[in-house]
């Protein structure tokens, strides 16, 4: 499996997700700096993500949608904050309309990843900060701990493959 800890803090608003992989530090990374890579991965398996607009730089804009079983859109945008490759990013991540524009009456997340070895596999550990309680309520009523979960889960595959 390839989540190993889920922790939700109420008190610090934050939930935090640890996964292990066999695999490179490096080879972790790529996952998140690769659209391509990124799109096989972010979003549950039932919700596919495609990456728009990709600048993976601090201050950049990423745009993406998800498609919902039924062929609906879903969007969303992220801010990047900070990169330290491959060890570190930081980004808010929220909601948005079909142009990428972030929709205001939806909260938002503070994500911090990070990405280390640890014996002979590596651990990523992904931390969403919530601003307010009720935020947190909101996304984890809307299923962001098991998307969250289902998400990572497709990564195996992935660094199975040939790189």
């Amino acid at each position: 499996m390839t989540v190993t800890d889920v922790r939700k803090d109420p008190t610090n608003l934050t939930m935090t997700i640890v996964a292990s992989f066999d695999a490179p530090v490096e080879r972790v990374w790529k996952l998140w700096e690769d659209p391509r890579q990124l799109e096989r991965w972010w979003g549950p398996p039932t919700y596919p993500a495609t990456f728009l607009d990709f600048d993976f730089s601090p201050g950049g804009a990423i745009t993406y949608f998800m498609t919902g079983p039924e062929g609906e859109r879903h969007h969303g945008w992220w801010r990047i904050i900070s990169v330290d490759a491959p060890h570190h990013l930081e980004f808010e991540d929220g909601f948005a309309d079909s142009d990428g524009t972030p929709l205001d009456s939806s909260p938002t997340t503070t994500t911090r990843v990070e990405i280390a070895a640890e014996a002979d596999r590596t651990r990523m550990v992904v931390n969403a900060r919530f601003p307010s309680p009720e935020a947190m309520q909101q996304l984890l009523e809307m299923g962001m701990e098991e998307g969250l979960k289902a998400a990572l889960g497709q990564i195996d595959a992935i660094l199975s493959e040939a790189a």
